[in-house]
């Protein structure tokens, strides 16, 4: 059987270190066997964190990709905090804001960019329930941010 680990280094993912938060409170809380995770924004690029509106800097298929790299930071903060990504018994639900103009529609495919990755690299246990929205600005004006509960293995 393929593990999440494996199947990351079989997508060419290398998870980094992961972000810290942007405030007072936890990257990730556990309580009983449910891991809430806070919001994540994508990765920087070149050292510079994203910014701008979807739908006015930033197309659909661009914020899928940044949604995907806002999963990747997700996953790496899953990891710090479980020390394994086996661990992840089931994902129960993502979220996702996204900062966009009025007349973007394309949330959907927006939030796709992170629910594609956890199907591949957690197989059915990526499966998730799921709610995007639009928002009118996001901290340090980045395009979106992403939060997840996960259902943790018993020890």
């Amino acid at each position: 059987m393929t593990t999440a680990e494996q199947r990351l280094k079989d997508l060419g993912i290398e998870l980094p270190a992961g972000s810290a938060p942007a405030g007072n409170y936890a990257t990730a809380v556990r309580s009983g066997n449910l891991l809430f995770l806070s919001g994540k924004a994508p990765l920087p690029v070149d050292g510079v964190l994203p910014k701008g509106r979807l739908g006015r800097e930033y197309t659909a298929d661009e914020g899928y990709a940044m949604a995907r790299s806002a999963c990747i930071d997700l996953i790496a903060a899953i990891k710090k905090t479980l020390g394994s990504l086996d661990r992840v018994a089931q994902f129960v639900d993502l979220q996702g804001s996204l900062n966009t103009t009025a007349e973007f529609e394309d949330h959907a495919r927006v939030l796709d960019g992170a629910s594609d990755l956890l199907a591949a690299v957690f197989g059915p246990a990526g499966m998730h329930a799921r709610s995007v929205i639009g928002v009118a600005s996001l901290r340090k004006g980045v395009p979106l941010t992403i939060k997840a509960v996960v259902e943790v293995k018993p020890e």
